[in-house]
């Protein structure tokens, strides 16, 4: 009887890291593919009603739009979309002492509005320069107030 019960816990803990590895192999493959074309930044993302957390993710810029995906998802969609058409920077600031642990080194926080969403974003200070940039050139032909 206790062979049995060895062999199924044995089993049962193969499965367990089998399953481990897949879901790894997917994330690192969907991350993959996200970050092959270019035009992706490493971005933590928060509703700043101070009671959410920040959630680490990937923005890419496609056109007018910074589209941003949570890293830790399997969808191929992204999970919000910043228009830069009528965006507005509301705030700029560092990582308070709480925040720190969550986020990377030599982090900025931007606080932006769209549309009567508000969502900060969290990236590194080269990252935040390019997304300042970003914000503030047009295509050509395109007009932004």
């Amino acid at each position: 009887m206790g062979g049995h019960l060895a062999l199924d816990v044995g089993a049962v803990l193969a499965a367990v890291l089998l399953a481990v590895i897949v879901v790894f192999a997917m994330l690192s493959v969907r991350r993959w593919l996200l970050e092959r074309r270019g035009g992706t930044v490493e971005c933590s993302l928060r509703e700043p009603d101070g009671r959410g957390v920040w959630r680490l993710g990937i923005g890419r810029y496609h056109g007018d739009e910074l589209l941003w995906f949570a890293i830790f998802g399997f969808r191929f969609r992204p999970r919000r979309v910043v228009h830069r058409r009528g965006l507005v920077v509301s705030g700029r600031r560092t990582p308070k002492a709480e925040e720190q642990a969550a986020l990377h080194p030599d982090t900025g926080i931007v606080e932006v509005r769209d549309d009567g969403h508000t969502v900060e974003l969290a990236m590194s200070g080269a990252a935040l320069t390019g997304f300042l940039a970003w914000l503030e050139a047009s295509p050509p032909g395109s007009s932004l107030n």
